[in-house]
C-alpha cells in the first residue's frame, strides 16, 4: 500500500503545503487526491509569491485585471481567492463524504495584519464570505493580537487555521481561544457542529534556530559540550510531542465534553514547516515521529514524494517518548538555550518572512499591471 494512504489507518491526514493554478486545472492536484489520498492544501503569502511571480499561470488573468483598472491588492485577492475556491471544489466530494472532517484548503489573512486584532477579524470575515465554501480555513497567525481574533472568528462561525505556532504556552492560549469561541457561539444559540479549526505547529524552524547555539556550546568544550551535542535536532519534535499531550488533555477535558455534546469538533494539531532544512538530517525527520490520531501533516511536494517512496507508517509514534520530550526541553536551558526567547524570535521572524514575499508579490503585480 502507498505509505501516504496507509497513514490514514493511524489517524493522520496529509495536506499539500503548496498550490499553483496549473496544478488545479491540469490534473496534478486531483492525481494527488486520487493516488496519494491527499486530504487538503495549505497556502501562505510566500507560496503564492512563488506561484504567481515564477510562473505564467496567471498572466492572462493579470491582463484582464489591468483592463478593468484593478490595483495590485485587488488583483492579488481575486487571484488567490479563485485558486482557493477551485481547489476547495476539488476536495468538496471528500469533505461531504467525511462529514466535514477532511478536504480543507487554507487562505491566510494579510500578514500586514499580524499585530492588528480588529483588522484580522475584519479581513477574516471578508475572506470567509468571499470564498463562500464550507471547506476552507482562514489562516490567522498565533500572535498576541491573533489569539483574541481567533476566538472572535470561531464565535462567528469561521473555520480557522491557526498558523505560526512555535511554543507550548501560546499553543495552550490558542486552544483556550478556540474553546471560548465555541462556548460564546453555543451560548448565543448557534450551531457549533460545523465549525472547524486546526492549530499549525511549526517544526523545522525551531531546530534551525536552536542547533547553532548547541553547536557553539559543543565546539567550545567544557562540561556542557556533551549534553549540547546530544540535544542537537531534538527540540522541534520534542515540542510537538508535548503539544500533542496538551491536545489530549484539553480535548479530553470536561470543558470540551460539554461542547462535544453539542456537536463540536476538536481543534486538530497540524504539523507545519516539515521539510528538513539540515541536509544531515533524514528527509522524513518531521513526519515519521509525529504520527497520531486526529493529526495532520502538511508537506511540500518533494517531501510527499519522499514519503511515497520510503515512508514507514506506524501507529502513534507521536506518543513515543512523550515524557522524555519534556525532559529534553528542560535540558535545553541547562546548555544555554532560552526556549521562551527562541519562540518569541521565531514568531517575530515568521511574520516578517510572510510580509516580505507579500510585499514583493504586490510589487510584481503592480509592474505586471502597468505593463499589460
Amino acid at each position: 500500500m502507498n505509505p501516504l494512504i496507509k497513514l490514514h489507518q493511524f489517524g493522520q491526514s496529509i495536506y499539500l503545503d503548496e498550490i499553483r493554478r496549473s496544478w488545479i486545472h491540469e490534473g496534478q492536484l486531483q492525481k494527488l487526491i486520487d493516488e496519494d489520498g491527499l486530504r487538503g492544501v495549505t497556502s501562505n503569502p510566500a507560496i503564492f509569491q512563488k506561484a504567481i511571480a515564477n510562473s505564467q499561470d496567471y498572466d492572462a488573468a493579470i491582463r484582464e485585471h489591468a483592463k478593468q483598472g484593478h490595483d495590485a491588492l485587488a488583483t492579488y485577492e481575486t487571484l488567490v481567492v479563485t485558486d482557493i475556491q477551485d481547489a476547495a471544489d476539488l476536495f468538496r466530494p471528500m469533505f461531504d463524504a467525511s462529514d466535514g472532517e477532511h478536504g480543507y484548503v487554507s487562505l491566510e489573512v494579510s500578514p500586514e495584519l499580524a499585530h492588528d486584532e480588529e483588522g484580522t477579524v475584519a479581513e477574516g470575515l471578508h475572506l470567509w464570505e468571499r470564498l463562500a465554501r464550507p471547506n476552507v480555513f482562514i489562516k490567522v497567525p498565533a500572535t498576541e493580537a491573533g489569539v483574541p481574533a481567533i476566538r472572535r472568528l470561531i464565535a462567528a462561525g469561521v473555520n480557522v487555521n491557526v498558523t505560526l505556532l512555535f511554543g507550548l504556552e501560546r499553543y495552550q492560549q490558542v486552544v483556550h481561544a478556540y474553546l471560548a469561541g465555541l462556548e460564546e457561539r453555543l451560548a448565543a444559540g448557534k450551531d457549533v457542529s460545523r465549525v472547524a479549526s486546526v492549530a499549525s505547529f511549526f517544526l523545522s524552524r525551531i531546530d534551525v534556530m536552536i542547533d547553532p547555539v548547541l553547536d557553539r556550546v559543543a565546539d567550545n568544550g567544557g562540561p556542557q559540550a556533551s549534553g549540547a551535542a546530544q540535544l542537537r535536532g531534538t527540540a522541534a519534535v520534542a515540542s510537538a510531542k508535548r503539544a500533542y499531550q496538551i491536545y489530549l488533555s484539553e480535548f479530553g477535558s470536561e470543558r470540551f465534553a460539554k461542547l462535544a455534546a453539542a456537536g463540536a469538533k476538536p481543534q486538530r494539531l497540524l504539523w507545519a514547516s516539515t521539510s528538513t532544512k539540515d541536509p544531515t538530517y533524514p528527509d522524513l525527520k518531521y513526519v515519521e515521529p509525529l504520527i497520531g490520531q486526529d493529526t495532520i501533516n502538511t508537506l511540500p511536494l518533494e517531501t510527499i514524494g519522499a514519503y511515497r517512496d520510503h515512508g514507514q507508517p506506524a501507529a502513534d509514534t507521536v506518543l513515543e517518548g512523550a515524557d522524555d520530550a519534556a525532559a529534553l526541553l528542560t535540558a535545553l536551558s541547562g546548555v544555554g538555550v532560552d526556549l521562551d526567547s527562541v519562540v518569541a524570535t521565531l514568531e517575530t521572524e515568521g511574520v516578517e518572512k510572510f510580509i516580505a514575499p507579500f510585499r514583493s508579490l504586490l510589487k510584481t503585480l503592480e509592474e505586471a499591471l502597468s505593463a499589460a
